[in-house]
């Protein structure tokens, strides 16, 4: 080791790269590597989110379908089937209420329940949802349950 071939640490040291646009002696002068005219040749040029050099974008080219209402309500669908598992796993009594229904893992906090009448319901239960379809309806209250609107 000696003072010919001392070298920084490795990655200690950044090349700064070519200078462009100083001087024709730098061999990066004149148009400094942005070619001759158009757009991208000019200070404050800025490519558009998209653009594709004039083809029309594929965000144009694909066709639009449908419609989505802004005022349409979401609810979180609960069937009757999945109320008597619940009951035959012995995970709920007599009462369903959002916050069991919640505690359970089948909504979260800000979800509308709506009761729906897929498969049987045996058990009594007292089943409390802002909604309800007319056969679940039917079934909890042939089942000797009640029915509780939020």
């Amino acid at each position: 080791m000696d003072l010919s071939n001392l070298k920084p640490a490795e990655g200690s040291v950044k090349s700064q790269g070519k200078r462009i646009g100083r001087g024709q002696g730098s061999g990066k002068g004149g148009t400094a590597t942005r070619g001759h005219k158009g757009a991208k040749s000019r200070s404050g040029y800025s490519k558009k989110v998209g653009f594709e050099g004039g083809q029309m974008p594929l965000q144009r080219r694909v066709p639009k379908f449908g419609f989505t209402n802004v005022n349409r309500i979401e609810h979180q669908g609960v069937n009757l089937d999945t109320l008597q598992k619940l009951v035959d796993e012995k995970k709920i009594n007599d009462v369903v209420d959002f916050e069991s229904l919640m505690s359970l893992g089948l909504i979260n906090k800000n979800d509308l329940v709506k009761i729906m009448g897929r498969g049987e319901l045996k058990s009594k239960l007292k089943v409390s949802a802002h909604k309800f379809t007319a056969s679940a309806k039917a079934a909890i209250e042939a089942a000797g349950g009640e029915v509780v609107t939020l």
